[in-house]
């Protein structure tokens, strides 16, 4: 989509780069201009500077620099169009869309505003579980005795969804409003999600998530599209997620992610892990750059959502059978973008053993260490290609060979692919 530079010109003469930047910065008026510690590198005193008259940012420790759009897209990860459309509705602009015809246009502007409509719903109820988690013993007890801080716990917006089958019609006083059943809150009789009771069978609705310590889920611009619950005693399913909404699709969202930015930046490194659990305990334990896959495998359109933030991905599965396996589908997904630049390990884990536990046992040391010698793309590659091979027969490495072959042809052109090539035909003897 073409946007005209001339409304740029006009969005940025009227937004407020100070105020843009004051949601994600904390700064302090130094002179003519404002000081903050920069996002896009660690450090302890203020080098990043923000000028109100030029409507300029810069770091005189990195050398990042631009204006209120480059901001956006450089510290939230998202597009040009988005950051265009995010500031533009800030200052209540329509953008301009060149090319597009006013039908498309129209249901274009239709969709936005009902996912922010939607985006509203959930944070509200987000809001409504915080409260709730303050007078819930036995949510606070859990989470205690999972070694959590009541800091990470604000932090992370953990919160806690009530036993019964209507607590949300105590939060919104239209319980019957279609938007509480298309923000995947609440539970029609007819939807197939659902679960058996009462309530289900005498044909009322009822509230998805009950009972559940509360994971509110955020995209990259910190807005809640979706929720992740753990049952507090036995029950299943253990981890209970959001359905597939206009705001929420599990493929393309990452748990943390929103919170885990400037620790990413800090850390050099983005370390997936495969719970909500594992994210929180691991940023109350100093590992604050982790994010979680929600309940699926890892997809492409995780990996391109990963490298926005980070040009090294380390991803952490348990070393058992069902991890390596969790571990194959990371790689085939991370495969398309692994360029000559970026650098993609895999890190396992005793069976005993997940990140939180690790950590608690052999100390942030021993994880650290743990996640610099985690198997290189390079070297995970070769052993899919010769697992289950007799590489002394003829068949074997036949065998390796063809298995190879989707996996080599996946990776883009450059250096790596060549260098693997000869590995590869070193392996099978060609």
């Amino acid at each position: 989509m073409a946007i005209p530079q001339s409304f740029i010109q006009e969005l940025l003469s009227r937004v407020d780069i100070v105020e843009v930047v004051g949601r994600y910065v904390q700064l302090k008026k130094g002179g003519a201009n404002f000081m903050g510690l920069c996002p896009f590198h660690g450090e302890k005193s203020p080098s990043f500077s923000v000028s109100p008259t030029k409507q300029f940012f810069h770091c005189f420790g990195c050398g990042k620099n631009g204006n209120a759009v480059g901001f956006l897209m450089e510290h939230t990860g998202i597009g040009f169009v988005e950051a265009v459309k995010d500031l533009a509705q800030q200052a209540g602009l329509q953008v301009p869309e060149e090319d597009v015809p006013p039908q498309e246009r129209a249901r274009a502007a239709e969709q936005r505003k009902k996912q922010s409509t939607l985006n509203e719903v959930l944070h509200k109820a987000a809001e409504a579980y915080k409260a709730q988690l303050k007078h819930a013993p036995r949510a606070i007890d859990y989470l205690k005795g999972r070694g959590l801080s009541g800091q990470v716990a604000k932090t992370f917006g953990l919160g806690y969804a009530p036993e019964g089958w209507r607590f949300l019609s105590t939060v919104f006083p239209d319980y019957q409003s279609p938007l509480l059943v298309e923000s995947g809150l609440v539970i029609t009789p007819d939807d197939p999600s659902g679960e058996g009771g009462t309530d289900a069978k005498e044909g009322k609705r009822y509230d998805r998530f009950r009972d559940r310590i509360m994971f509110p889920i955020r995209n990259v611009k910190g807005e809640c599209i979706g929720f992740g619950g753990r049952v507090l005693d036995q029950g299943e399913p253990k981890y209970l997620n959001s359905p597939e909404t206009p705001v929420f699709s599990k493929g393309h969202e990452l748990y943390g992610l929103f919170e885990a930015r400037t620790a990413i930046r800090q850390a050099g490194y983005v370390l997936v892990t495969e719970g909500y659990m594992d994210v929180v305990a691991l940023a109350q334990l100093g590992f604050g750059n982790a994010v979680a896959t929600l309940g699926t495998a890892c997809t492409p359109e995780h990996v391109r959502l990963l490298f926005r933030f980070s040009d090294a991905v380390v991803f952490g599965f348990d070393g058992d059978a069902a991890g390596r396996r969790a571990a194959r589908k990371a790689l085939e997904a991370a495969l398309p973008w692994a360029t000559d630049t970026r650098s993609v390990k895999f890190l396992f884990l005793p069976p005993e053993h997940d990140p939180d536990s690790f950590v608690r046992t052999h100390g942030p040391e021993a994880f650290a260490e743990a996640v610099q010698q985690a198997v290189p793309l390079s070297r995970f590659l070769l052993e899919a290609a010769a697992a289950g091979c007799d590489l002394d027969s003829h068949e074997g490495r036949a065998r390796m060979s063809s298995q190879a072959q989707p996996l080599w042809s996946a990776l883009p052109d450059g250096a790596l692919k060549r260098q693997l090539l000869q590995d590869l035909a070193d392996g099978v003897g060609l």
